[in-house]
């Protein structure tokens, strides 16, 4: 069985609609009903930015802080991490012109973000995902890299140099200034970290895909057949090297054409993640929207019985209006497969009476108007 990652403490100070909140939890899940717009889904954001990033909503720091705040936001969390019991706080000063986020981890300031996922591991499912599949590819690939980031806590650096090199290069080419001893160290740079970014993401797709076909006949949600598009396709089984020098000679002959373009045209910022429902051999695209959905629900599961098998510790997810559109029987599947993943959830709703099945497996909460009850 994996350890246990439960948050036992959350509070939060001038966070959307919180100008003050405390929560102690006692390890078991975490249910948080009320009416739409009382704050369910901003305490789960709260969580989120516990992780690397921009949280669930990737909403701007302004837009976060509460409205009439004279200052910053705060969060700080007490947990049973993977490293044992952590302290973490976080927030961002408006009074400071820079408004970069800061980061104490057990009253240490961090050195980057990254530190985070030494101490836990978050997924989350929430309604604005429920368009993944028929959306642009450019969330598909924020969604995939968001799955093998909570394996492999390197990737982000990688993609976010990636980018960095890319920019560059593309500043160059706008700009005509065609220097090849400057536009192939770029290149050179990308084609290390892109193939890197881009066998990350394979491995990672591999070993969901086994597992997948290992569990979907006793999951009562559908499986998914998963595939990448958009770069050096079919080619991955070859050593990296060998991939990198191709890559490297790709963008070097790509030069002009890219020029005229006005960005880069190959790379992993290109990739595509195509998703079939694996009984009906159907594109997810053409899955009726209660299917699509099933269907993210049982990736987001597999990922997390991946991400317990391979760390040794459960995720903590964030289930953000989970048990809609589920009848009464599917509603209790989930639970118990969500219990079953070893680790702690959170999950909003506006009806109680959904999450009934789960019992004294959860602690419940009311939300209403920048208030929590127990």
């Amino acid at each position: 069985m994996p350890h246990k990652v439960s948050l036992s403490r959350l509070k939060l100070t001038d966070f959307r609609n919180y100008a003050s909140v405390s929560l102690s939890f006692d390890g078991r899940h975490v249910v948080l009903t009320g009416d739409n717009g009382a704050g369910k889904t901003n305490l789960m954001e709260a969580v989120s930015l516990l992780s690397p990033g921009r949280g669930l909503r990737r909403a701007t720091y302004g837009d976060i802080t509460r409205v009439g705040a004279t200052a910053g936001f705060s969060i700080f969390a007490e947990l049973a991490g993977m490293d044992g019991e952590v302290e973490i706080g976080t927030g961002v000063d408006t009074t400071d012109d820079s408004a970069s986020r800061r980061l104490r981890i057990n009253g240490t300031p961090a050195k980057s973000a990254d530190e985070l996922t030494d101490h836990l591991r978050l997924l989350w499912l929430t309604p604005s995902m429920d368009g993944l599949f028929t959306g642009g590819s450019s969330e598909r690939r924020r969604f995939l890299d968001r799955l093998v980031l909570s394996l492999d806590p390197a990737h982000g650096r990688r993609a976010s140099d990636f980018e960095r090199a890319m920019r560059s290069r593309n500043k160059l080419l706008d700009e005509r200034r065609f220097d090849p001893a400057w536009l192939s160290g770029l290149e050179q740079q990308m084609a290390s970290l892109g193939i890197a970014m881009a066998m990350a993401r394979q491995e990672m797709l591999g070993l969901l895909a086994r597992l997948i076909d290992e569990t979907h006949e006793t999951s009562p949600f559908p499986a998914a057949t998963l595939e990448l598009a958009g770069f050096m396709d079919g080619q991955f089984s070859r050593p990296a090297v060998d991939l990198e020098d191709e890559y490297a000679a790709m963008l070097a002959e790509s030069r002009y054409r890219d020029a005229a373009a006005g960005r880069t045209l190959d790379g992993p910022h290109r990739v595509d993640l195509l998703v079939r429902h694996q009984q009906k051999q159907m594109e997810a695209s053409r899955c009726s929207t209660g299917e699509q959905k099933a269907l993210l629900v049982g990736l987001i599961l597999a990922h997390a019985r991946l991400v317990a098998n391979l760390t040794g510790h459960a995720p903590v997810l964030l289930l953000d209006e989970i048990a809609a559109h589920l009848d009464e029987g599917r509603r209790a599947a989930l639970f118990d497969l969500i219990d079953a993943l070893g680790g702690q959830a959170f999950m909003t709703g506006t009806d109680r009476a959904m999450f009934s099945a789960l019992g004294e497996r959860a602690q419940f909460f009311t939300v209403a108007d920048g208030k929590v009850f127990e």
